[in-house]
């Protein structure tokens, strides 16, 4: 059996007395202190995630523009130096290969950094269909990336020592910046629904930059947080997650993020799959009825099964439990559904998505 692999941070997490599990083959923590609390920290103070685990691919030469316009959804042409953007990776038939940020440098140097589990099959499926003079270059060894999220984070971060810019407006971002002595690439970005930034830094910084932001962090109450935290915030935020929501078999229309996808674009890989009507859509649920509905749960409405929950659980931030689903698209603005929960059909209403937003 192929052993676990580490973030640069896997020591930190022992010493910190995180509960480490198998995620996509890295050992992660799932948890510190607890999910709730430390999911609570994010959305009153602040929280800090080791995510680097996930991938770096570099795209460079005088065709990177030309290249990652064929090969995302999304239109980079209006993008400048300093921002990023939010992109889905299609195949020919409109499934996603991955849901990717796109960060530019320069019309020649662009960033992109893709989901943990899919890094190798995406670098696969940016070499095959490579052209021109565009390079795509693992750099995913080389990266630590910590997510610095909740309404605390700019005095975390000040706390810490800052000597340089920071991103002001979401999806922006500063090549490169000193955050506690250690030079960073920070992003305005995050995956918790709440304001943040994400951290770039040498692989061998990771560890000092993440006792510093702690350290800063103690007057603000911030918590180290672990996926679980990471996946309830993202959930009561509504935001998708590959392999849950999106895979191979889902269109970036059905799963929601039509706003990533310029069909008036000249052409990208998929364009043509996703001229054809959505036959499904991403609702959310909310359970009027005790029980917790998980992913994989069969949706009814109307007498007739017509769609799966992608995800499901109870969310800290509001009462009760709430799943996504990806039904026929014909009941998706039906309002009464059932849920069948271990055998029980439960009822269900239909939520607006995202279950929770930031004032």
């Amino acid at each position: 059996m192929e052993a676990l692999k580490k973030t640069p941070l896997y020591e930190t997490h022992l010493k910190l007395g995180g509960r480490m599990v198998d995620f996509g083959g890295w050992n992660l923590p799932v948890q510190y202190s607890g999910i709730v609390e430390e999911h609570k920290a994010v959305r009153e103070r602040a929280g800090l995630f080791d995510v680097s685990h996930m991938g770096e691919a570099r795209v460079t030469g005088k065709d990177a523009f030309a290249y990652l316009q064929k090969i995302l959804t999304n239109d980079i042409a209006t993008m400048t130096p300093g921002r990023c953007r939010y992109s889905m990776v299609c195949y020919e038939n409109g499934g996603a290969v991955d849901d990717v940020l796109v960060y530019k440098y320069s019309d020649e140097d662009y960033l992109l950094v893709i989901n943990a589990g899919n890094t190798a099959k995406d670098l696969a499926w940016f070499e095959q269909n490579l052209f021109g003079d565009a390079k795509v270059i693992d750099e995913s060894p080389l990266w630590a990336q910590l997510a610095l999220q909740g309404p605390r984070f700019l005095d975390v971060l000040k706390e810490a020592g800052v000597s340089g810019p920071l991103p002001e407006k979401n999806y922006t971002f500063v090549p490169e910046t000193v955050v506690a002595g250690i030079r960073c690439m920070v992003s305005r970005t995050g995956y918790t629904g709440e304001d943040g930034v994400e951290l770039y830094c040498k692989a061998s910084d990771g560890p000092a930059l993440h006792a510093a932001l702690c350290k800063a962090g103690e007057a603000y109450g911030l918590l180290p947080c672990g996926l679980g935290a990471r996946d309830t915030l993202r959930f009561e935020a509504g935001m998708p997650l590959y392999g849950h929501e999106m895979d191979e078999t889902v269109t970036p229309l059905e799963v929601g993020v039509g706003f990533a996808v310029k069909l008036n674009k000249e052409d990208f890989i998929g364009k043509q799959a996703l001229l054809s009507p959505a036959k499904r859509a991403r609702i959310g649920l909310h359970l009027l009825e005790r029980g917790i509905m998980r992913e994989h749960c069969a949706v009814y409405c109307e007498g007739k099964e017509v769609g799966k929950t992608t995800s499901g659980m109870p969310v800290p931030t509001l009462e009760g439990s709430y799943a996504m689903a990806l039904v026929d698209i014909s009941f998706a603005q039906k309002d009464e559904f059932e849920v069948e929960v271990r055998g029980k059909k439960l009822k269900a209403a239909r939520a607006a998505i995202p279950f929770y937003k930031r004032s």
